[in-house]
Order: structure tokens, then sequence, then C-alpha cells
């Protein structure tokens, strides 16, 4: 059983071999270009510092000879072509001339780690198979390349045939065999009998070297890998961002802080680039990482709550081991409805903005309103919020929408309905246009023109865009350029939703011109603000 309180004494080191570009790519849509194997080998190595790569499978395609030739080059010019695997097959030597074809010099040869998949699939007797497997290492020796050793699904052999597992061992244990290497195949382990089994094997077999293989069915790669070290293992099979078929496999993002912190082993891996190398792995792969994945998710070093930003100021009360500039990266303070002022101030702080209570309060107020809508507003959507909400703040509302409906149906224009505030009066219209906002601007200029008999300002640019660094579920701005009695000024609405975003944009401009109305020597003062003079990303 498994015994926590029984800690190896000393530093262990364990050995990783990464298996992303092997069984990372055996993941459901998931295919590596030539290219981008050799660049994400070429991260592993040179900046994870990874001990080992299985890079590829033998006899795949000729894309797949292709970039585990351009992955050995690059490896033999740079000295570390010894890290370099790839699965093999007991196949007579086909196998071994495609890797020796390939400039590898290390095969993982896959064999047979149950009873069941010795008999059911092969259809041969244990002895048979193990001499075919002793044959195999003879020409690989012959041929100069290296023997690890694949017990496919050892797991479900350890499981239910026992003693096919240890009498494989027993006849290959004096071969020349670098590693052993114990799969979860079919990922049916617990920590438990990870544990005993591992522990089995390792006290019965001491001279030899042995990986353990997890895969995640049950999501469990993670504490099973911990529980196989914490039986003697010495290597463990990972894959950047937990890729591999099915559920996949254990990710080295999770094991990194597992071994230091857990188990108190190292290796040899460089925690503070595993994020980098993740997102390149994320790009390549075209699987998203989850936002809560430890480690490595968006949003794992973000605190949300307000009272944990007032913890996290007051000797860092909510902060455990896994800080984030370990892995490459900083911690956050989410600005939504359950954020206060302490998440505020640390972002004001960042942005070396400050703010009055009065300020504060009001910026509060909206971020609130905002993350009603939406779950977060970005620390990049801050400054915009600020200089928005303070700028409304100094504008008298001559002009206030009191309610609007817009309508949407296939094959019929849109259609708008507004009641607005003017002035102290109420006037009504409805219109239809060439989209939402269109109709919303048409019903206003029934208004202007019908009612009151005046001009409405002419749209003259309209430009959508999100501010630098922020999410599309967060904040969008609009800026709408307007030319009214020969003057132009453009306004700026900013809202998780892009219609109302202009909507409050187009307030914004009739508030101006009610200004512009009672005092046109104010034109210039009224229209020149900071605020107003932002690039519009046209």
């Amino acid at each position: 059983m498994l015994d926590l309180s029984n800690m190896p004494q000393g530093k262990r080191v364990i050995e990783i071999m990464d298996t992303t570009l092997r069984d990372g790519e055996q993941t459901s849509g998931t295919s590596f270009s030539s290219k981008e194997k050799l660049s994400i080998a070429r991260l592993l190595v040179k900046e994870l510092n990874v001990d080992r790569l299985e890079i590829a499978s033998a006899r795949v395609s000729q894309g797949e000879m292709e970039g585990a030739r351009e992955i050995t080059a690059w490896a033999d010019k740079f000295g570390c072509l010894d890290r370099m695997e790839i699965l093999g097959f007991v196949d007579g030597g086909i196998s071994l001339a495609w890797i020796l074809n390939s400039g590898c010099r290390t095969v993982n040869l896959l064999t047979k780690g149950s009873l069941k998949h010795c008999e059911g699939q092969l259809k041969k007797t244990p002895e048979e198979h193990w001499d075919d497997i002793r044959r195999n290492i003879d020409m690989a020796e012959r041929m100069g390349i290296a023997v690890n050793i694949y017990l496919e699904d050892w797991s479900n052999g350890m499981l239910n045939s026992p003693g096919y597992v240890h009498g494989m061992l027993e006849s290959l244990k004096d071969s020349p065999i670098r590693r052993f290497m114990l799969p979860d195949t079919l990922g049916v382990l617990n920590p438990w009998n990870t544990y005993d089994f591992c522990a089995e094997i390792v006290a019965s077999f001491p001279g030899l070297h042995f990986d353990f293989h997890p895969h995640n069915d049950y999501d469990l790669a993670v504490a099973n890998a911990a529980a196989a070290v914490k039986a003697g293992i010495s290597g463990l099979h990972t894959t950047i961002n937990g890729l591999g078929e099915r559920a996949g496999n254990a990710p080295l993002s999770s094991i990194l802080p597992v071994l230091k912190d857990q188990l108190h082993v190292s290796c040899r891996a460089v925690e503070k680039k595993i994020n980098h190398i993740s997102r390149i792995v994320e790009s390549c792969s075209g699987i998203r990482i989850p936002s809560n994945k430890p480690v490595i998710g968006a949003n794992v070093f973000t605190q949300c709550a307000g009272i944990h930003a007032d913890g996290d100021s007051k000797n860092n009360l909510y902060c455990n081991d896994l800080l984030p500039e370990r892995f490459g990266r900083v911690r956050e303070y989410a600005l939504g409805k359950l954020s206060g002022k302490a998440n505020i101030r640390k972002n004001l702080e960042a942005l070396s903005i400050q703010l009055d209570e009065d300020s504060m309060r009001r910026v509060t107020d909206r971020i609130i309103e905002l993350g009603d809508k939406k779950e977060v507003v970005t620390a990049e959507d801050l400054p915009y919020i600020i200089a928005d909400v303070l700028k409304q703040d100094r504008e008298e509302e001559q002009v206030r929408i009191l309610n609007y409906s817009l309508s949407l149906a296939q094959g019929l224009k849109p259609v708008a309905t507004i009641k607005i505030l003017i002035n102290g009066c109420e006037y009504q219209e409805t219109s239809s246009g060439d989209g939402q906002y269109n109709a919303f601007v048409q019903a206003l200029k029934r208004i202007y023109k019908n009612q009151l008999k005046r001009d409405f300002p002419r749209l003259t640019n309209y430009s959508v865009n999100i501010p630098p660094g922020g999410r599309t579920n967060a904040i969008v701005q609009t800026f709408i350029s307007w030319e009214y009695r020969g003057e132009a000024f453009r306004t700026r609405g900013l809202d998780p939703d892009q219609t109302e975003a202009a909507i409050k944009a187009t307030i914004k401009m009739l508030n101006k011109i009610e200004t512009m109305h009672s005092d046109r020597s104010g034109l210039q003062n009224d229209f020149q603000s900071p605020d107003d003079t932002q690039p519009a990303y046209y």
C-alpha cells in the first residue's frame, strides 16, 4: 500500500522522457509538420532541458521519416543525439533499419507486457515472444542501436498475469537493455496499486532501470506518476500539455512541481520555461490549454475575489508554493463583479495610476456592472474604463436613452424602437435600417429632423477594437467619427457588446451637440480632451 510517511532520504534525480512528438501526436486531430517537430524538439532540449525525447514511431510514413531525420541531424550537430529515441517494433529488424536510416541510434522496442496481449495479439507463447525480443536486441546491438523496451499493457499484466511479467523480466534482465519502461497503456491504475506494482518490480529487479509511462483515462496520471516515483521508479514519461491518445498522458507542467514540492526529489527540466513551451505546443497542436489547467492555464495565477487580493497585500495570505514566477508567469488580479477595491488597486499599482476614493468608487461600480454582463475585465481594459467613467461623470447628460429595442429577423431589415429624453422631454420613434445600429441611428434621425426640426450629425467613420491585450469576452471599444455643422469630432463607447458600445458612443455624441447647440464657442474644449484623441485603429 502507498505509504506517504516513508519519504526517500536525500535528493533523488528523476529522469524525464518527453513523448510529445510521438505519443502526444496520437492526440485526435493533431499532426505536427516536420518543421514544427524540429522546433519543439529544440525547445525541449535547449530550453526545457528534458533528459530524453521520443521523436517518432518507426514505419509510420515518409513524413515521419523526414521529421525524424531533421531532428537527428540537428541533435547530432548539437551533441545530443543520444537523447533522441524512436518507437520500434519486434518485426525481425524492419523497424531497426528504419531507425538507422533516420539517423537515430536508440530504439524504444514495443514488447508485450501482459499475457493477454502476447497470446491474443501475437498468437505466441511467452517463450516464443521473448526469443523474438532477444533476436531483435541482438540485431540492434550489431547495428549500433541502443535498446530500451516498453512492456506494453504492463499494468494489466500486473493486474491479471503478474507471473508473466516477472518471467519476462527474468528472461531479459541480462540482455543489453538500458531501460525497462512500464506503461499503464489503458490508464487503468490508481495511486495505490501503482505504488504496489512499481515497488514490487523495483524490489525484485534492483539492478535494472525502470521508467513509468502513465495515461490519464481516470484523471490519475499525475497521481500515479507520483506514486511510481515514491515506489522507487527512476524515470517518468510525460508530454507537453498532457497531449496523448484518449485522455492523454501526464502533463510535464504538473509533474515538475509535484516532484519538487510534494516528493522532494529533483529533475533536470527547467520550470521557468514550461509556460513558454506549453504555448508553442498549444499553437502547433491546435489543442487549447484549459484556462484552469494547473501551472499553465490562463487563470490559475489570477485572484478574482477582492478578499484574496486584500490578503495578498497583507503578507501573501492567499499564496502557496506554486508561485507564478517559478514558471515564467506573474500573479494577476481579475476585475469583475467579485473584485473589490483591493483588486483594482493591485492593477492600478502595476499601471502607476492613482485615483481618489470617489473616483475609485465610480470605477469599481463600472467594473461590477461590466462583470454582471461578462466574467472578467482585463488589466489592459482598466485605463480605458477609467477614462470613460471619469469623462462621463464630467459631462452633464442632457440626452439620455430611456428604452430601446432592437429586432433582427431573417429576410427582413432590422428594426429599432427608441425612447429618448432630450432636455427633459421624451421622444419615441421606430425605424428600420441596414443593420441594428443603423436602424437605431435612423430612428434618432427621425426624432431630430421630424420632431425637433434640427440637423443630425453625419457619421464619417466607425471602428471597433479590443484594448491591447484585452479579451473579446470583456471589453470592446467603438470609435465613431462625426461631422456636425462643419466641425469634426469623435466619441467612444465601451461595453462587452459591440452594438451597445456603439449606442453609448452615439449618446455621448448627442450630449456633445447639445453643448455645441448652446455654446458654439466651446467646441474646441468640449471635443479635444485626451480621451477623444486616442488612435482609432481604423
